[in-house]
């Protein structure tokens, strides 16, 4: 690493705001050039210090570490400070964010510190940056560009809100050429000079409100990633097909429908390519995960890897061989032709509403935290393919209240844990509560034995039974005269997981537990 010092840049120290996985990366670049660091977290200081392991690992490396609080109240900080760099949880109202802005002190994020240290040369010549973002989509468009980039020959990392932060991916050996960046809103609002050789902007719905302020501000952060050459953007969303690009940047579409000169799209079930000169890619039913959401993904990988060179014949390698992530539309068990489907990542309802539009009919399980988000629109937009729906966690009320306004004609249950610990069931008929009662967990979701049955967590007895109910309306679904039949017990929340798990993982790994219990299960012994 060449040793350009920042701090003559700025002219004094770098104060690293966060001490999290990309604030501790970005610390530990500076410290290691011999730049001056301070890091300030709000867990630094008090009488929980020497609990925090990554305070006593800095300090060795060679940073001052000191408590958030306790530095706003050192009148002379700005002073000696030449910049910040905070990790994407600092919002632009945070009181050091508005400190260093007030002392006109630079703000960075730690993707705009990789940005500039690459363009500097710290580590060798600067690097071919790609970078994906989007509302929904981001994780899995990401890892199929990384795929398909690495099938071309050329070594490709998948970095930033995805895998590990851009500055280590920058430092590792042997050395990625290509970056594939999955950036959050928050990492783009924090990386205003960042260039990259191609971008995309998937989808934008509501979400972040809270941090950005507002929608519009949400969305002009994310148009950070069509400055480039090429700015690659979604057709089929309302929001992302008409943001603007860079000056000078060429825009490239991508459609379900059949794309028009300068688009990618799908042409007789193929994936097509007319922009770049690729033509026919693959057929859409090769591609994983099934469904709108997922052709939609490949189309953008595609876009991206074609705007850099990448053969299409490498393309159509690399999306052929991607398999998804766990939790992001994941068959987890088959029941008498059901498949019991884990996307516990759909955490918004735009997401959720992807998830169910793969499939003909659905009971879908949903609930958590909404983060003041509406399900409104997905269940107008969506009703006709659910044939119910079970509501858990903290927020399920507003599910049942909006499937009684918009959707009541929908077979809807809740299952919640009651005051005395007891798994409850609420039937949902007509709109209104028809019966509340405690559930028998074994006669719905199979006989979990004694010991584990001492372990399994509250939420995971909850989870076993919404997944029984899911399974029993299913099979009312399927006993109808006529009916489309239903295809799938889905698991896309449109919420948050943090009211019931410790993140969308264990979510999806309750679902997939719940639903390997019921094969061999008399599950109408529930009722």
């Amino acid at each position: 690493m060449r040793e350009t010092a920042i701090a003559e840049l700025t002219g004094g120290e770098v104060v690293v705001g966060g001490a999290g996985v990309a604030g501790s990366s970005a610390a530990r670049h500076l410290l290691a050039a011999g730049v001056p660091v301070v890091v300030a977290d709000a867990r630094f200081g008090g009488e929980h210090d020497g609990e925090v392991p990554v305070a006593g690992e800095l300090r060795a490396a060679g940073a001052r570490c000191v408590g958030i609080d306790d530095l706003l109240a050192d009148p002379e900080w700005t002073a000696r400070t030449g910049l910040v760099v905070v990790s994407p949880g600092f919002a632009p109202a945070h009181p050091l964010v508005v400190a260093a802005a007030d002392a006109g002190v630079p703000v960075w994020g730690e993707v705009e510190l990789a940005w500039q240290i690459d363009q500097d040369g710290w580590f060798g010549a600067p690097r071919t940056w790609l970078v994906v973002t989007g509302t929904n989509g981001k994780t899995t468009t990401t890892s199929m560009l990384e795929t398909i980039v690495s099938a071309d020959g050329r070594a490709a990392a998948a970095c930033g809100n995805i895998g590990d932060p851009v500055l280590d991916v920058l430092a590792v050996q042997p050395r990625a050429e290509v970056l594939c960046a999955e950036l959050s809103s928050f990492q783009l609002h924090w990386a205003p000079s960042i260039v990259p050789a191609a971008g995309v902007v998937l989808n934008v719905a509501e979400d972040h409100l809270d941090w950005h302020g507002s929608f519009a501000a949400y969305r002009d952060a994310k148009a950070g990633a069509l400055t480039g050459r090429v700015g690659v953007v979604g057709l089929d969303d309302a929001v992302a097909s008409v943001i603007e690009t860079g000056p000078g940047t060429r825009r490239v579409g991508f459609t379900l429908g059949v794309p028009g000169d300068g688009e990618l799209g799908i042409d007789g079930d193929v994936l097509v390519d007319r922009a770049f000169g690729g033509g026919t890619l693959l057929p859409a039913a090769d591609v994983r995960p099934t469904g709108p959401s997922g052709w939609l993904d490949a189309l953008a990988a595609a876009a991206l890897a074609l705007a850099v060179g990448v053969a299409p014949s490498s393309v159509t390698a690399g999306l052929t061989r991607f398999t998804p992530a766990a939790h992001r539309g994941e068959v987890v068990e088959t029941i008498d032709g059901v498949e019991f489907v884990d996307d516990s990542k759909a955490t918004n309802p735009h997401a959720a509403c992807a998830a169910i539009a793969a499939r003909e009919r659905v009971v879908l399980i949903a609930g958590g935290l909404l983060k003041g988000a509406s399900v409104d629109d997905l269940l107008i937009e969506m009703r006709e393919r659910l044939a119910g729906v079970v509501a858990i966690g903290a927020d399920r009320g507003i599910i049942i209240d909006s499937i009684a306004r918009h959707a009541p004609d929908v077979p809807a249950v809740t299952v919640f844990t009651g005051d005395d610990g007891t798994v409850n069931v609420q039937r949902i008929i007509g709109g209104a509560p028809a019966s509340v009662n405690p559930a028998s967990v074994k006669s719905a979701s199979g006989d979990p034995g004694e010991s584990d049955a001492a372990t399994a967590s509250a939420a995971d007895m909850v989870m076993r039974q919404a997944v029984g109910e899911a399974w029993l309306l299913a099979a009312d679904a399927n006993g109808e005269p006529g009916a489309t039949p239903v295809d799938a017990v889905l698991l896309a929340p449109a919420a948050a997981s943090l009211d019931m798990f410790s993140g969308y993982g264990r979510r999806g790994d309750s679902f997939a537990d719940a639903a390997r219990r019921l094969r061999g299960t008399d599950v109408s012994a529930s009722r």
